[in-house]
């Protein structure tokens, strides 16, 4: 059996993803050496070591949809100027930018999104736990879940990649260290979406988007 804690010590190991390390451990059958040279047999633990290097270089990506529906200014860094320039990271920058498009992220990672944001949420899902009549027992490790999949939803690192939903935002740029090898980083985002917080009649802008990236 595969647990959080085998989960945990192979992160710290290897600074790999969450994902990525329980697919390993699944993998080698719980053996811990055996993931370690699994994870990085796929560059995913060369991946980490890179991620310590700073990344001051990169661009500014723009990407437009809809006639103008939807516009998103994305800044993403490597090492140095020569890579920014390389069609493989101009096409990493485009599909990071779409999926910021579609999928409407709040943030980029976990780790911006405000202890206040968090508690709130953590407050909804609990009252509708609790009025759905679950159990007070296990309430706490629904709310728990829920604000899991509220992460994945509204980080843009833990979305799944619209091209390729087998994989998170996460690893998409993982394996493009392994490939490109220098350390990626998304710093920013802005997304704009036309007649946002003007009330008239809706549409699916997002969904659009989704559908013409996806075909």
């Amino acid at each position: 059996m595969i647990t959080a804690a085998m989960v945990k010590e192979l992160r710290e190991t290897t600074g790999a993803g969450m994902m990525d390390c329980k697919k390993a451990l699944t993998e080698t059958n719980g053996d811990m050496e055996k993931a370690v040279d699994f994870l990085r047999e796929k560059g995913l633990a060369a991946a980490a070591k890179k991620a310590g290097r700073v990344a001051a270089e990169g661009l500014v990506e723009s990407y437009i949809h809809g006639g103008g529906r939807i516009g998103v200014l994305l800044e993403i860094n490597c090492e140095t100027d020569f890579v920014a320039k390389t069609d493989g990271f101009k096409a990493l920058a485009r599909d990071i930018a779409m999926q910021i498009a579609a999928a409407n992220p709040s943030f980029v990672s976990r780790s911006e999104v405000p202890a206040s944001v968090v508690e709130h949420e953590r407050e909804v899902f609990r009252a509708q736990a609790l009025n759905e009549g679950k159990p007070a027992h296990i309430v706490e490790k629904m709310v728990d879940g829920r604000v899991e999949k509220y992460y994945k939803e509204v980080c843009l690192l833990e979305q799944l990649f619209i091209k390729d939903t087998d994989k998170t935002i996460t690893q998409l740029i993982n394996e493009s260290i392994s490939k490109i090898g220098e350390n990626i980083n998304i710093r920013r985002f802005t997304r704009y979406q036309l007649g946002e917080g003007i009330e008239k009649k809706s549409n699916d802008f997002a969904a659009e988007v989704m559908a013409a990236v996806t075909k």
